[in-house]
């Protein structure tokens, strides 16, 4: 269902999406074939005709899918066509229709596999012209998928400010004692995260409170895992696009140094090096990138 809306989504924007079709091939099957049972494309796509026509339009996805990483969880892309064909300043239309999707996946059940249980937005500032941008909760199943997708976005499509902060914690939920690169937001910043089921607003959790320095509620919700939240997206999109903001969101520890940095990044790959190895998954040490991606990369902003 996923991919044939991704499909039906891509023929209605007037920009070249075929990167993220490609991407969220790449990641539904890559997450497959590390399901237990697993999963292969064709057991995902049933239809043999257009099974067919998938691998003559986007061969890349069959061919490492059981070799290589994808970057982000399949909503993600999702979220991103979406935000493409409406515009990033249509906030209720874009939470909504990916809502109305949700919906149509869960058919009442939470925690399904694939599906993003929120949506996050953040902007410089609260002024309504401020430029919007999005993210989704993580959308796995099972904890060592979700632990496996968290490292992955870290070491590969987040931001460093987002993935420093979550690398202090992640990947047994302790605070490392040599490094901290947890962040404070400015003020001025907005962050705020909706359901996807229930049509709330959602206050941050202790977590993300830990890791962004947002202000927390107490009882309205619990301590997510690190990394999964919705804030991590739409911060990582925020910083990478807004400068300003990103320097404003200095790391305070003096234990931030780029020697304690890589030295967190090698503790959080070496676990992501095990964590495939449970799943029996024989990386090549690659995370998926489609062969046109530089061609076009002007084209989709990330």
């Amino acid at each position: 269902m996923i991919i044939e809306e991704m499909l039906k989504l891509s023929e209605q924007t007037e920009e070249d999406t075929t990167i993220l079709v490609d991407e969220i091939l790449h990641s539904i099957f890559f997450l497959g074939v590390i399901n237990s049972p697993r999963c292969s494309p064709k057991d995902i796509v049933r239809d043999k005709k257009k099974l067919k026509e998938l691998k003559t339009l986007f061969p890349n996805p069959f061919k490492f899918y059981s070799s290589q990483l994808p970057k982000r969880s399949p909503i993600s892309f999702l979220l991103d066509m979406i935000v493409h064909l409406i515009g990033q300043e249509n906030e209720d239309k874009i939470i909504q229709m990916l809502r109305d999707f949700i919906s149509k996946l869960s058919r009442g059940k939470e925690g399904k596999p694939l599906i993003s249980f929120a949506i996050g937005i953040s902007q410089k500032n609260k002024s309504p012209d401020a430029v919007r941008y999005y993210g989704v909760s993580m959308s796995t199943s099972g904890r060592i998928q979700g632990k496996i997708m968290v490292a992955a976005s870290c070491l590969s499509a987040w931001d460093s400010r987002v993935a420093d902060a979550i690398m202090t914690y992640i990947p047994d939920k302790s605070k490392k004692p040599y490094f901290d690169g947890t962040i404070k937001l400015p003020q001025s910043v907005r962050c705020e995260v909706f359901s996807l089921s229930r049509m709330t607003k959602m206050p941050p959790c202790i977590t993300c409170g830990n890791l962004f320095g947002l202000q927390t509620i107490m009882n309205e919700r619990s301590k997510g895992a690190h990394g999964h939240c919705a804030e991590a997206e739409s911060l990582s999109n925020l910083f990478k696009n807004e400068d300003e903001v990103k320097m404003q969101a200095q790391p305070a520890s003096e234990t931030c140094t780029d020697e304690n940095r890589q030295r967190a990044k090698d503790y959080v790959l070496k676990h992501l090096k095990n964590f495939l190895k449970t799943v029996n998954f024989r990386w090549d040490n690659t995370f998926y990138m489609p062969d046109f991606y530089f061609e076009k990369s002007g084209v989709i902003d990330y």
